[in-house]
């Protein structure tokens, strides 16, 4: 696999698993009986529209065609949040999903950021937008056992 396929490899998965948040979270805004709740959902499913874009961008520019589509994983936790909400409570289950795909996106971008495999692009670009996943996914960390200690 030569730089620049391994280089739009790379970022297309990275913009994948952002998607898959990206439509998890719009979904949860919708689901959930909390206001406050839903307005943070909203917010960060614009987040990570935001990092879609800049992935997509940078896809564009290594000369490849950006990922429009999320992942088989993606589809399945948020199935799989869906029943969780459906049987427990919802805005725990939700927020208990979204959290652990935080993790998996958290995950994606610091292997991608500190990998010397790696092209420079893909470096830079995770380098660059980690701190806006990381700051999501420790709102999302945060709400979680906040609800937990609440319950």
């Amino acid at each position: 696999m030569n730089t620049q396929t391994k280089t739009t490899h790379t970022l297309n998965d990275l913009i994948a698993i952002a998607r898959d948040g990206q439509d998890f979270y719009t979904e949860a805004a919708g689901k959930v009986d909390d206001a406050t709740l839903s307005a943070l959902f909203s917010r960060i499913a614009g987040v990570k529209q935001d990092i879609v874009r800049d992935l997509s961008a940078a896809v564009t520019a290594a000369g490849g065609e950006p990922a429009t589509h999320g992942t088989v994983v993606g589809t399945m936790q948020e199935f799989y949040g869906k029943v969780r909400a459906t049987l427990g409570d919802k805005q725990y289950g939700y927020v208990a999903e979204l959290e652990e795909s935080e993790d998996r996106l958290l995950k994606a971008f610091t292997q991608a950021a500190s990998d010397n495999d790696a092209s420079v692009a893909v470096r830079e670009a995770a380098q660059r937008l980690l701190p806006q996943v990381r700051e999501c996914h420790n709102v999302m960390r945060d709400r979680k056992h906040a609800m937990k200690n609440a319950a």
